[in-house]
């Protein structure tokens, strides 16, 4: 995913903004001259994954086309406390007025794509891959799966809109999971669309009936033992893509990569990182 030109992240930015900034950051207007300049530094104070460049790039445009970035590090390094990632230059008011929405983006984004490279790094040497969920921050969700990206991570579906995911509750409402697929493919022709469909299960005699009625691209293992999970595998046996999901952590990741599933689902990635410290030093002229 490419964040710096999402036609989405600039309207973020102007909302954010918005909400933080309106008529003026009167602290600043107040106790600075106008004409101050200087720089400020981005201080790394916990080691972790760098995320965030490209917004604190466009944030900073967006407040004042003049202010200047040299930047020391690329998005995704391996950042340790006491480096600097990059410099600011221009007008102090500027620099101040942007620093928290700066700030608060990254050390959010730079926490999820830490945690998500943990999860990562556990499964190593499987054929697995780590995705993410639509537990995310309302208004801030194209971040957040960026950072999953960043870490390591791959993005499951966006939203409601760019996927079919027939979950248990859909299934319980439409009477079935045959009724459900059978609809869900009514649906799609009537309106023109061509999505992926994915099933969620509860259990093996679930998967049994993915099977049986057919037409989908993936089947959702959910809350599974890994014992049980590495049966529905074998009995998928590559028809469908298979995902694992449910309360799957840290310490447990590995044992359900190892049965073989295609994808592992991790709420936590999004709902649980924790920000990193990260500070903005200022140096005025």
């Amino acid at each position: 995913m490419r964040l710096i030109d999402h036609p989405d992240l600039r309207k973020f930015i102007q909302y954010a903004l918005e909400e933080d900034v309106r008529d003026g950051d009167h602290t600043s207007l107040a106790c600075i001259p106008k004409a101050a300049s200087g720089h400020a530094n981005l201080l790394i104070k916990e080691d972790g994954i760098l995320c965030g460049l490209p917004v604190a790039i466009a944030v900073f445009a967006e407040v004042d086309s003049d202010l200047e970035m040299d930047i020391f590090m690329d998005e995704g390094d391996v950042m340790k406390k006491g480096d600097i990632a990059f410099k600011v230059s221009g007008s102090a008011i500027s620099i101040l007025t942007a620093e928290r929405l700066v700030l608060n983006c990254m050390q959010r984004m730079s926490g999820i794509a830490t945690l998500t490279n943990k999860y990562v790094q556990a499964i190593q040497g499987t054929n697995a891959k780590v995705i993410d969920t639509r537990k995310t921050t309302p208004g801030i969700r194209l971040l957040e799966k960026y950072a999953v990206t960043v870490g390591g991570g791959a993005n499951h579906r966006m939203g409601l809109y760019d996927m079919i995911m027939i979950k248990d509750n859909h299934v319980d409402f439409s009477g079935g999971i045959a009724q459900a697929v059978e609809r869900t493919h009514q649906y799609l022709k009537e309106k023109g669309l061509d999505l992926r469909i994915e099933v969620e299960t509860r259990n093996i005699d679930e998967v049994r009936q993915v099977l049986e009625v057919g037409g989908v691209d993936r089947i959702m293992l959910d809350n599974y033992t890994p014992e049980d999970m590495k049966v529905a595998v074998h009995l998928i046996n590559g028809r469908f893509e298979t995902e694992a999901s449910g309360g799957i952590k840290l310490d447990t990741i590995r044992s359900y990569a190892e049965t073989g599933v295609d994808f592992i689902s991790v709420g936590a990635l999004t709902h649980s990182a924790t920000s990193l410290d990260i500070s903005l030093k200022a140096h005025f002229s």
